[in-house]
This record gives structure tokens, sequence and C-alpha cells, in this order.
């Protein structure tokens, strides 16, 4: 009789969820082909290049996914620490013998692939901290401990950071969208918003090209290095209500650099204009809807924080990247989850979605 309340108080995996997130991988792959085949063609001779090597990457995490989904997601609490330990040694290991690619040094060699550590840090980090959340919840309202969870976190933000500032931010963004999870106050948060703009400020006005990123930000048209901002504007404007048509793009022919990557929903603006631009945004809006709802109504609290640390990691690089590409915030390079090239982001989005899946078998079925 136990059993049978137990197993009435779980359900099998949120298809909605997982039809959301096979929406966005599909979009994805399309919308990548359209705006690389341009890039494809004039570098390697093959307009399929990007779209081949994303498929494949999205094949090993549709694999990773569907293998996360079916481990029981408490198994993970072991592994929280070796995780992030082996975050710290791999982040380290791309200062001295990472790979320099367009300036910055981000990836590790693997035979002939290539892996960027920060993306796996962002996953180690959302379970450290679900960990360590979960076991201090009742201490979460002291600032002593509030502040031991974000210093648990500034080893691998200071690594990361060095080359790789708007990922950083995203790992702090996620310490505090954790810690807010389990704290039933909100004047911490206040002082901690007012001290994060003071560090922010102060981190700004330490190197110059700092600076000159806040200028070129606010006048982008009288720099030369604001050109990538001024033609994704472009791209913007152009598309209208319902676009020029998929494939039609005319920025993506070499003008939007890198179109594939940060820039991606310029084009996705420009070929399918304001609509689908809305289109985009409210199945991320589902998305992260889906997940705060697994978060609220699962059973226990390590899994509510997995749940809502992968979905302030998705949400908050999701905010970003829109916000660069419409020159709201100074431009950073911060990829569309599911959307923008590359393959080690997509493998471990999709695993961290299998995570997800893992939790809310957990969640109550009248929920």
């Amino acid at each position: 009789m136990a059993n049978q309340r137990q197993a009435d108080t779980k359900e099998s995996v949120d298809y909605v969820l997982l039809i959301l997130v096979l929406i966005l991988a599909v979009f994805g792959l399309v919308i990548l082909y359209s705006t690389s085949a341009y890039n494809g063609r004039v570098k390697f001779a093959d307009p399929a290049y990007y779209f081949k090597k994303q498929l494949f990457a999205s094949s090993i995490g549709l694999m990773a996914m569907y293998l996360v989904s079916q481990i029981d997601y408490h198994i993970w609490i072991r592994a929280a620490v070796p995780g992030y330990l082996l975050s710290l040694l791999l982040s380290t290991a791309v200062l001295f013998v990472g790979q320099e690619y367009n300036g910055s040094k981000r990836w590790l060699a693997l035979g002939p692939l290539s892996f960027q550590p920060s993306e796996f840090a962002k996953l180690a980090v959302v379970v450290l901290l679900a960990a360590i959340v979960s076991r201090q919840a009742s201490h979460m309202r002291s600032w002593k401990y509030m502040f031991l969870v974000i210093l648990a976190v500034l080893p691998i933000v200071g690594l990361v950071g060095t080359n790789n500032l708007s990922t950083a931010v995203i790992i702090l963004g996620i310490a505090v969208i954790l810690i807010f999870v389990a704290n039933p106050r909100y004047l911490p948060f206040i002082w901690m918003g007012l001290l994060g703009t003071g560090f922010i400020s102060i981190f700004l006005s330490v190197e110059s090209y700092r600076l000159e990123r806040l200028a070129i930000w606010r006048n982008p048209e009288l720099y030369e290095k604001g050109y990538q901002t001024m033609q994704g504007l472009y791209a913007i404007g152009s598309g209208g209500i319902f676009g020029v048509g998929l494939g039609n793009s005319m920025q993506k022919l070499g003008f939007v650099p890198e179109a594939q990557n940060d820039m991606i929903f310029s084009i996705i603006c420009e070929e399918l204009g304001l609509s689908g631009a809305v289109g985009v945004i409210l199945l991320f809006g589902l998305l992260i809807w889906r997940l705060m709802v697994i978060s609220t109504h699962v059973q226990d609290l390590f899994g509510s924080l997995l749940a809502a640390g992968i979905m302030g990691h998705i949400m908050i690089q999701v905010i970003l990247n829109i916000a660069v590409v419409t020159n709201t915030i100074p431009n950073t390079g911060i990829t569309l989850p599911f959307i923008s090239y590359g393959g080690t982001s997509v493998v471990f989005l999709l695993a961290e979605i299998g995570l997800a899946l893992s939790v809310s078998r957990e969640v109550k079925k009248e929920h």
C-alpha cells in the first residue's frame, strides 16, 4: 500500500519540457544552417560545415540527455565536489595549454575535437551549490553562510573570468539565484545587488578596454569595434514584422562577423521578422516556466535547487544574449542556448535538461 502511494505521487519525465527542448534544438539546427552556409562555403568550401559539426554535437547531447534523465539525480550529490574540482583543474589547464580563437583562449584540444571547460563549469557549479545549499538550508538566513556559498564559487569565477568574463557573470548569477531560492528574506539581496553594482563599476574602471566597451555601447557608430553591433542592428531593422524569408538574409553574407555565433538572434530577426523573434522568446519563456514548475513542485530541496539552477543558467544566458544583440547592454561573447553554434555548449545544455528531466520524475502528479 505504501509503495502504491509512492507510485501515485510520481510521474514519468516532464514531456512538455522535453518537447520544448526538442523544438528549440531542431529550430537551432535549421537557423544555424541558414546563418552559417555562407561562412562555411567561404572558409571551408562546404556550406554545411558548421551544420554538420553542430548536428554531431547535438546527437551526442541528446544521448547524454537521455542517459542522465534515466539516472536518479540524488547520485550527483556524491559527484558534486569531485566535479567542481575537475572544473577547476580544466579551467586552470586552459590558462597554460588552451587553444586561442578570435583572441580568446577558452578551448582545450582533445585530439581532433576541442572542448570548452567553462561550459562544464556551469553544470558543475549548479550541482555543487544545489548540494551545499540543500544541506545548509536552515542556515541560509545567515549572512555568514550566504557569503560562504558565494566564496565557494569564487575560484572558478576567477579562473573562467580571466578569458571569459560573460561566463563568469553567468556563474555568479546562478549562485545568487540558488541562494535566493533557499532564502526566505529579500533584504540581503538588495544589499547584494548594491555591492555587486559597486564591484562591477570598479572592475570596469580598472582596465581601459572595458571603459572603451561602454563608450562603444553608447555610440557604436563612432567606433570601428562597433561594426558588429551596427550590422546586427541593421539586420534586426530590415526584418520588419515577418522577415525577408528563411535563408534570404543579406547581413549574414559577411556583414555580421561570425553570424552563426553570438549574433545569430539578429539573423533570426532579419529572416523571420519580429514575429519569429517573439516566437523564439516565447519558446524560451515556456522552457523557463516549465523548469520553474519542476523546481516548485519537486519533493526534495536538492532536486528543487537543481531545476532552479538550470533555469537560472538558461534564463540569464538568453536575457544577456538578446540584450547584447539589441545593444541594450555592452557587447560581450554570450551564445544563445540551443541555437548559436557551439558543440560544447549544446552538449552540456542538453545534459542539464536530462538532469531536469530526472528531477521531474519526483514531481507530484496533482501539479
